[in-house]
């Protein structure tokens, strides 16, 4: 059962993988090559600036894929596999919470493992680390952002387990609407406690400004940072929509047919005894 459920975990993760690609290359992508567009110019500028004042200038190297290959294709294959990866957890996480949680059909079921995955896997995360197109970040902290931002999704995780736990022990005592609030709220105080004390990171690029504090080069443009972001979130919403819409029906056909096998067989008559 378990790797049957993994299998359609897998074919829907990777649907939602190919919906999302699909979202993102439409709308996503003009903002990444805006920012990419921004960064090449404050690098003319920056070299200029390097010029003029006797400073020694890097080359730049050649990019090994075109941007044609990275946007099409490389986006492509690394969305879609990272939606089966996604898709067998998914479904590894749906199997446990199966007959865990209480009296809760499969469809609804995998509408609630997918809710809390999109909560807990990528938006409590974003809230403290949103996602940055090209030129946003330095490379010197690209280890401690990493690191900073695994925290915040295991840290979210292990807190919505937490606040299932949590719902189910107080569920007998307030009621099934009561503890989902208390639960919810226990979760909500507990990621708004690791927010406080991670770092906060800030490294949008301001106005380049020469000698004289003249600028020569503006800042980001907000416009594609906050377009980038709210597509982001759009196309992880859409993948996780997949993912459950997808599912859901396989799963409960396969539940349900399940006992319906089961059960000619247990009510068979025994072989006589010669």
């Amino acid at each position: 059962m378990e790797k049957k459920l993994i299998f359609r975990g897998i074919l829907a993760g990777a649907v939602g993988g190919v919906l999302a690609f699909l979202f993102a290359r439409i709308f996503a992508e003009p903002q990444i090559q805006a920012a990419i567009d921004y960064e090449g110019g404050r690098d003319e500028a920056q070299e200029a600036l390097d010029k003029a004042a006797g400073l020694a200038v890097s080359e730049h190297g050649h990019d090994i894929f075109s941007r044609a290959v990275q946007a099409n294709l490389g986006i492509g294959v690394g969305m879609i596999a990272l939606g089966i990866a996604l898709g067998a957890l998914f479904a590894v996480a749906y199997a446990i919470c199966l007959g865990r949680v209480g009296g809760v059909r499969p469809r609804q079921l995998a509408l609630l493992v997918a809710a809390g995955a999109f909560v807990a896997v990528y938006l409590v995360p974003f809230l403290k680390y949103p996602a940055n197109p090209p030129a946003v970040g330095q490379e010197e902290t690209i280890s401690q952002r990493g690191s900073l931002y695994l925290i915040m999704v295991g840290s979210s995780i292990a807190f919505l387990i937490c606040a299932v736990w949590l719902g189910q022990r107080l569920r007998a005592r307030f009621g099934a609407w009561d503890a989902t609030l208390l639960a919810g709220a226990a979760f909500v105080v507990a990621v708004g406690v690791v927010m406080a004390l991670l770092p906060a990171i800030d490294e949008t690029p301001q106005p380049l400004t020469n000698a004289s504090g003249a600028i020569v080069f503006p800042g980001f443009p907000a416009d594609v940072l906050v377009d980038f972001r709210l597509y982001s979130v759009a196309a992880q919403a859409i993948f996780w929509a997949a993912v459950a819409l997808v599912f859901a029906p396989m799963a409960d056909r396969l539940l349900t047919a399940a006992p319906a096998q089961a059960a000619p067989r247990q009510n068979a008559p025994s072989p006589a005894i010669v």
